[in-house]
């Protein structure tokens, strides 16, 4: 079992920046590759970007990337998102999820723990 507990939303100007954290407990939350996804209102479950458990690779949505990073601090138990130069279309619940098997997708279907989202949002 895994439990995730994201923090660091909430509202900001376009042009800034914002660094999420995702707060994970559970035996095998080490192993697990890590993944960010948000939601606006009236959409699917989109995804931001994924992270092996080792930190050796990642993954971007081509709407984020060169703009947002991924990162995970095993000794920590933590999964981050730093995100800069942000749009209004950024604006969304972000959350994080757990893959027990360690494999960088983007189908929200394949994340097995989630936790419960925190809002960012961007003001034009």
């Amino acid at each position: 079992q895994v439990q995730l507990v994201e923090s660091g939303g909430g509202l900001v100007q376009a042009g800034g920046s914002l660094r999420l954290s995702c707060a994970a407990s559970g035996r095998t939350f080490s192993r697990c590759s890590m993944g960010w996804f948000r939601q606006a209102p009236g959409k699917e479950r989109e995804f931001v970007a994924a992270i092996t458990w080792s930190g050796g690779r990642t993954f971007y949505a081509d709407s984020v990337k060169g703009r947002f990073t991924i990162s995970r601090d095993n000794a920590k138990n933590t999964v981050y998102l730093q995100m800069n130069s942000l749009k209004p279309e950024d604006t969304a619940v972000y959350y994080c999820a757990a893959d027990p098997n360690n494999l960088l997708r983007s189908s929200w279907h394949e994340y097995e723990y989630w936790g419960q989202g925190t809002q960012v949002t961007v003001s034009s």
